[in-house]
């Protein structure tokens, strides 16, 4: 296969896949402490996903009155729903402070108090005194956050010289007889040519797989590429059954409306113009945590409190705020809201939904980003392999993220890998033995699909997945629609074998494309329903109506879930972490987590 495909050879210390908030800040790092470094990525690194994020960052600064990082870990355990590994959510929301002032210096343009402190704008469940009054620890520029984050780590990594191979395709993780990862294989969409990369490390940090779902927030290129990779390499994902909805997209569209504005003073209504929230979150009210508001908005909508022509949406409104207010904190906002909702936000409520946002299930990984898997009935890390981002389980977020978390998370643990892997790789010392036919399997699954020739577009297939995971595997589940849609996707990825791909070219084949990012997809499809499917409890994001109580005795553990490249998928399990990391902070052990 390798003579119908030539194959370009490169050697690095570290090769990072992905581009976002996460890749950039890695990459940085990297390139800071002096390692031979190539950040590959298929889309232009400021055309990552990172750069829609809105409403901002969270960090224990305490410009906006009291706070502590211990405040901090406290929300995001809670947040959490006791699901996530309090080692890591400590270093976290420790770490957090130092890597905000780093983000300033690097001259991230951060929204400014009177006195020219950094602004920060209160979020749903980020409180002060362990839970009793209401933290503005979201750090912001504006409500384009994410776009000032992505642009300001792209131009450090211009400052520091970075490889980059930019729309390149990562096919393949590449892996040695001793289950050591070496190396990638890439696909240049602009000449076609195929890229064999050496690496001491790999990292991935390819984002989440929020495409499985028919309406969500991801942009299309947010196809969980690193996810697939790890799937086919042999290696578990972690806690796939924990997907955010984000309470309010726009109705329709499914663009994001940010936090942010229940952060300023926004709030939602019913049919009736009740602020409903007030009834399922008494303290919190609409800055309960996303889960929660998500949930109290399809209770109403099924009650029949909906608003619209088919009573299945609900409204957010800002018309009561200071239209300078919404010109200065919240311009993306007005914009977006007018463009896809055709509304006015100083004059009308925007209509909204729950609709798809992000992924706390991902690639094994502990808080310096190492990839982890079960071996001898215990955890060990992958030699050679580290993910960080939202394509990372670290797990930070557990069950459920709070708001301006994950802006967070990207530039810890991507200040973290590098960190690590300035300590770990000799930039002197040599690579790890390649296998022989490195990349062969890899390029025999790419000539397969690019010589598809069933009766099946992309498209449709895709399509199929999408529905089947917003009708079976939503905001509210039951194990009879959970096994119903497991059957059902191993309908789907049997169909698979009558895909049609129309374009044999390998120059800007975007049908090409679209079908190697559905093959990563449906296998994280898979996982996802199966994990939910036997999560037998509700937790944060997952809730099911059958087993509606959290089980601390039999549930509290992380899934591990293998597929085979089919849809058979194994189960496993691991501890959750409750033990801190040093002794400025207690353990929080469980209790009911209310708002």
């Amino acid at each position: 296969m390798s003579q119908a495909y030539p194959i370009i050879d490169h050697e690095y210390d570290v090769v990072v896949v992905g581009a976002g908030g996460a890749g950039l800040r890695a990459t940085v790092g990297l390139a800071e402490a002096g390692l031979k470094t190539a950040c590959v990525t298929k889309v232009f690194p400021t055309r990552s996903h990172t750069v829609a994020a809105q409403g901002g960052i969270s960090a224990a600064l305490g410009n906006m009155g009291p706070d502590d990082w211990r405040w901090h870990m406290y929300d995001t355990v809670k947040g959490a729903d006791w699901l996530g590994d309090q080692d890591a959510i400590e270093y976290m929301c420790r770490e957090a402070i130092p890597s905000i002032i780093e983000l300033e210096h690097y001259g991230l343009p951060f929204s400014r108090t009177e006195d020219g402190k950094i602004y920060q704008r209160p979020f749903g469940g980020m409180t002060t005194n362990y839970g009793e009054g209401t933290a503005q620890r979201t750090c912001a520029a504006a409500d384009r956050t994410g776009h000032a984050m992505l642009h300001t780590l792209y131009q450090q990594s211009v400052k520091h010289q970075v490889e980059f191979f930019i729309e390149y395709f990562a096919l393949d993780l590449i892996m040695n007889d001793e289950g050591d990862v070496c190396g990638i294989m890439a696909w240049n969409l602009d000449d076609g040519a195929i890229h064999r990369f050496r690496a001491k490390m790999v990292i991935l940090a390819t984002g989440g797989y929020g495409r499985t779902y028919f309406s969500c927030t991801s942009a299309h290129t947010c196809t969980g590429d690193g996810g697939g990779m790890v799937l086919r390499a042999g290696l578990p994902l972690q806690d796939m059954e924990f997907v955010q909805f984000h309470p309010t997209g726009i109705y329709g569209a499914g663009c994001l409306i940010t936090e942010g504005v229940r952060g300023e003073g926004g709030y939602v209504t019913n049919s009736e113009g009740e602020r409903f929230m007030e009834r399922y979150a008494p303290s919190a009210k609409d800055l309960a945590s996303r889960d929660v508001v998500s949930r109290s908005m399809t209770i109403e909508i099924r009650e029949g409190r909906g608003v619209g022509p088919k009573k299945d949406h609900i409204h957010l409104h800002l018309e009561h705020l200071d239209p300078d207010v919404i010109e200065e904190r919240l311009p993306g906002i007005s914009e977006t809201a007018r463009i896809f909702a055709g509304v006015d936000v100083t004059k009308e409520p925007i209509p909204v939904l729950p609709t798809c946002h992000y992924n706390m299930g991902g690639v094994p990984a502990n808080f310096h980003g190492e990839v982890v898997t079960r071996k001898n009935g215990g955890m060990s890390v992958v030699p050679g392999l580290m993910s960080i981002g939202e394509a990372a389980c670290v797990s930070v977020h557990g069950a459920n993220r709070l708001g301006s978390n994950s802006l967070l998370d990207l530039v810890v643990f991507g200040r973290a890998a590098a960190l690590h892997c300035a300590e770990a790789v000799d930039p002197n010392g040599s690579h790890k033995p390649f296998p022989k036919n490195a990349g062969e399997a890899s390029l025999d699954r790419l000539d397969r699909i690019r010589h598809a020739k069933g009766g099946t577009p992309t498209a449709e297939l895709r399509l199929e997945m999408q529905r089947i995971m917003q009708n079976n595997c939503a905001v509210f589940r039951t194990g009879e629609v959970l096994r119903e849609g497991v059957g059902l996707l191993q309908q789907t990825v049997q169909r698979r074998q009558d895909l049609h791909v129309s374009d044999r070219s390998m120059i800007w084949n975007s049908d090409l494309v679209e079908t190697l990012e559905l093959d990563n997809l449906l296998s994280q499809a898979v996982v996802t329903m199966t994990s939910a499917a036997n999560r037998e409890e509700s937790r944060g994001a997952h809730a099911r109506e059958d087993f509606p109580n959290r089980d601390d005795v039999t549930w509290m553990k992380h899934t591990l879930a293998w597929c085979d490249g089919e849809s058979n998928v194994r189960i496993d399990y691991r501890p959750v972490v409750m033990q801190t990391l040093t002794n400025e902070v207690q353990s929080f052990p469980p209790k009911a987590r209310v708002y």
